[in-house]
């Protein structure tokens, strides 16, 4: 095959049947990997007459090995799932994973991009907080460090964004609790911390006008990352009014959710899919914790591993490709519906 025929890394590894993070390890250094591995890389390299771009990893080689991992809040474990995919990823080939949380403050994310800039990372994960981001500061960010965007998109930003597909996640948990029971209510924080929050609000309405429901949003107060809490306080003040206008909800995120099922505890509300039942709660995200909740918790669940390595893979080829792609991608993975106990 001649070098023409295979572009970068990515196709080299993928022909040889080599893994990824093990040739780019090669390519940094040759000594890193096995023996065995790196004669494997040798025979494929003369097999192939692969030539990587020698301009693309000297400039990377001036860069420092470490690559910024920014969350809005490492302690959600949702954040934390991801981090761990990623994390391992970085580290198989050849680079030193910084992780960062903006503990859901545009201040603290704004000193963190200056952080990262300063240490002239070889590239940037950044899961921003969205509609509370510094736009212009994040603008300039990816205008200096290559930067993959995840979890949260910001329009334009970036050399590409990698995500789950919020609205595949709604259509499931709708289509599946109307079609088994009552109508849900949608449970939200009035202003939510998570950028994901109004996305998912929408897509609830837009699912409603298709299958011809009447919708119910339900805001509640509350700011900040405590969503248990509040969705416990939340949820006693519906329970204790009797303000619940059916019996099927439908929790923004599971952490709200979680928030709920402890309510319902405390209220000596029954949760659950049998008939002694008086409601059913129901979830997005499949948080590590969801089906150890009582009832298990009924969610739409995230392909964590393919959102954290898919976010990796773009990364590296923004970097072999010295620092920005041809043109920005968009990427999102649906979701599972996975039924437990609670509906």
């Amino acid at each position: 095959m001649s070098e023409s025929k295979i572009k970068n890394m990515e196709e080299f590894a993928a022909i040889s049947g080599i893994s990824r993070p093990t040739v780019s390890k090669y390519f940094h250094d040759p000594a890193s990997v096995r023996p065995s591995t790196r004669a494997r890389i040798e025979a494929a390299l003369e097999k192939y007459d692969y030539r990587p771009n020698i301009y693309a990893m000297n400039q990377n080689r001036k860069l420092t090995k470490n690559i910024g991992i920014v969350v809005p809040y490492l302690a959600d474990p949702f954040f934390a799932e991801i981090v761990r995919v990623i994390e391992r990823r970085c580290i198989e080939a050849g680079f030193t994973p910084s992780l960062f949380s903006s503990h859901g403050e545009q201040a603290f994310e704004n000193d963190i991009l200056d952080s990262l800039r300063s240490i002239k990372p070889a590239g940037v994960l950044l899961a921003p907080l969205g509609r509370q981001s510094d736009k212009s500061a994040i603008e300039t960010f990816c205008k200096n460090v290559p930067t993959v965007l995840f979890d949260s998109n910001i329009e334009g930003m970036g050399e590409a964004f990698i995500g789950s597909d919020n609205y595949s996640f709604v259509s499931q948990t709708v289509e599946y609790l109307s079609r088994t029971g009552e109508n849900p209510c949608f449970f939200e924080m009035k202003t939510p911390a998570n950028p994901n929050a109004n996305k998912r609000r929408l897509a609830y309405l837009s699912m409603a006008e298709r299958l011809g429901l009447e919708p119910h949003v339900i805001q509640i107060d509350g700011t900040g990352w405590a969503f248990e809490e509040i969705g416990r306080q939340g949820a006693l003040k519906l329970l204790s009014g009797n303000a619940l206008p059916t019996d099927t909800v439908l929790c923004s995120n599971d952490r709200l959710a979680i928030g709920f099922l402890s309510a319902c505890y405390e209220m000596g509300v029954k949760v659950g899919r049998t008939q002694d039942c008086q409601l059913r709660v129901a979830s997005h995200d499949d948080h590590p914790f969801s089906k150890f909740t009582c009832p298990s918790l009924t969610t739409a669940a995230h392909d964590y591993f393919a959102v954290s390595d898919q976010a990796v893979e773009t990364l590296f080829q923004v970097i072999e490709s010295g620092g920005h792609l041809r043109n920005r991608t968009e990427t999102v993975f649906p979701a599972r519906l996975i039924m437990r106990d609670s509906a």
